[in-house]
């Protein structure tokens, strides 16, 4: 089992947790995929994935395409001669990669598939409000997350849980699902079992689109719960935001953490009740939304309280809309 060639594909830090599984487990990774450098942050810096990172540190070998289905790349990787291609956290892969290993290509995915096929199963669970996801190891086919499973685990998501919260604990449980289907395909004790044979016939599974910009401006008319769910699920990057119109300006603001408050009011969304020192409610269409952590455009992340006493906010409202 131990001597399974394996070659690893992926980029940020989520991936890094099963990278080390592999090593730490004593599996042969015989070569490292992770995207090409690029310059990021205010400076534009270059900056390497931590996935890249990961490997220097450990001596593994590494490469960095530019094309996935450069000719070039397709034959280094032939010439690695893997028995497994392990993915986590990556781009969608040509046929004639995913192709390649005797094995086949196993991916690790943030839901219990097929539900939450997408980019951002983790951000999607949290933002509709589920209480239960989990992980799957699946083999790739030519669509996007439809190939046949191999295991699952059921992952429970706390009431008070972010997204950051939830992918600490997902990565962790992720690497260790790894390890047991890697075992697994290893002494054939697995069958991968087709995902439509998983289909609820009833209620269709719900997809993880990437996350867009559009995605992330709360809409105040919803009820309290629901936003607070999308705070939940976008934090702590990128953030839920909103806009403060008022005599002094409008500008933009991330809400990183928050509490429902499921009261009556007479209130229209958007409406502020504050006592300027140390707390700031909004009104949504049903409820109240607690802001207990927030950052204004062009500042730092800090308390309500902290806020407050650095800006009058008594006549202002929020707005789902930018000024016009």
């Amino acid at each position: 089992m131990k001597s399974l060639r394996i070659v690893f594909m992926g980029t940020p830090e989520f991936a890094v947790a099963t990278l080390g599984a592999l090593l730490m487990n004593g599996f042969n990774v015989v070569g490292v995929v992770t995207t090409p450098d690029k310059p990021a942050g205010r400076g534009r810096k270059i900056k390497k994935s931590p996935v890249k990172e990961f490997a220097e540190f450990s001596y593994l070998p590494l490469l960095q395409p530019e094309k996935l289905d450069d000719p070039d790349f397709v034959e280094a990787i032939k010439k690695l001669n893997p028995d497994v291609i392990l993915v986590v956290a990556f781009r969608k892969l040509p046929e004639q990669i995913w192709k390649i290993p005797p094995l086949g290509t196993i991916n690790l995915h943030a839901s219990l598939l097929p539900n939450y096929r997408g980019a951002a199963p983790i951000n999607h669970a949290i933002i509709n409000g589920e209480s239960v996801t989990g992980l799957t190891t699946f083999l790739i086919d030519e669509s996007i997350d439809t190939g046949k499973i191999l295991l699952q685990e059921k992952v429970h998501i706390y009431p008070h849980e972010n997204a950051g919260d939830l992918s600490a604990r997902m990565m962790k449980l992720g690497a260790r699902l790894v390890i047991k289907t890697l075992e697994g395909l290893a002494n054939n004790s697995i069958i991968p079992v087709p995902q439509s044979t998983l289909l609820n016939q009833v209620e269709k599974p719900r997809s993880a689109p990437k996350i867009r910009p559009s995605d992330c401006i709360i809409d105040w008319t919803k009820d309290c719960i629901s936003i607070y769910n999308l705070v939940r699920g976008l934090a702590p990057d990128p953030c839920a935001r909103s806009y403060i119109n008022g005599p002094g300006g409008n500008f933009l603001f991330k809400i990183y953490e928050c509490r429902p408050e499921e009261t009556n009011h007479s209130l229209h969304p958007g409406e502020i009740i504050t006592d300027g020192k140390s707390y700031l409610k909004i009104a949504c269409g049903k409820g109240l939304l607690k802001v207990c952590t927030i950052q204004a455009e062009g500042r730092k992340k800090m308390s309500i309280d902290e806020f407050l006493r650095g800006f009058n906010i008594q006549n202002y409202k929020i707005s789902s809309n930018p000024p016009a």
